[in-house]
């Protein structure tokens, strides 16, 4: 891999997983979440760093250019971000869902319950005759 390259791509890696750290830090970045791009930060700065390796996977993969081989995992690993976000964001609009008819079905409750004790109640008045 060229040298400029190589320094480029080894200081994108670096100022990812460095940025994820400092996300996390600040509680802009769940755990959960920094995971993944930690663990992909690390792998691509791998890649970048040993050119065997980068050259044996290439080899592996039929690839004839090592750049093409990072931005394939690269773009492998945002496409698998994105199948995740998109079971989250179907599982929390069922959520969603639920809970707006859980609270519509409270609301008419409440409504049904503020109505029997507002409305006024008729006494039975029974009349107090005595008999003489």
């Amino acid at each position: 891999m060229p040298p400029r390259i190589k320094i480029i791509s080894i200081l994108i890696c670096v100022i990812l997983v460095v940025y994820v750290f400092e996300l996390v830090r600040r509680k802009h970045l769940n755990e959960e979440y920094s995971m993944g791009w930690l663990v992909t930060g690390s792998m691509m700065l791998m890649l970048s760093i040993s050119d065997s390796l980068l050259m044996w996977i290439s080899d592996l993969m039929g690839a004839t250019l090592f750049t093409s081989t990072l931005f394939f995992f690269g773009l492998l690993f945002l496409v698998v971000i994105c199948l995740h976000f998109s079971i989250r964001i179907s599982a929390l609009t069922n959520q969603v869902r639920r809970l707006t008819q859980h609270v519509g079905i409270l609301y008419h409750q409440k409504s049904e319950l503020e109505e029997q004790i507002n409305k006024p109640q008729i006494k039975e008045s029974t009349p107090n005759l005595r008999k003489i």
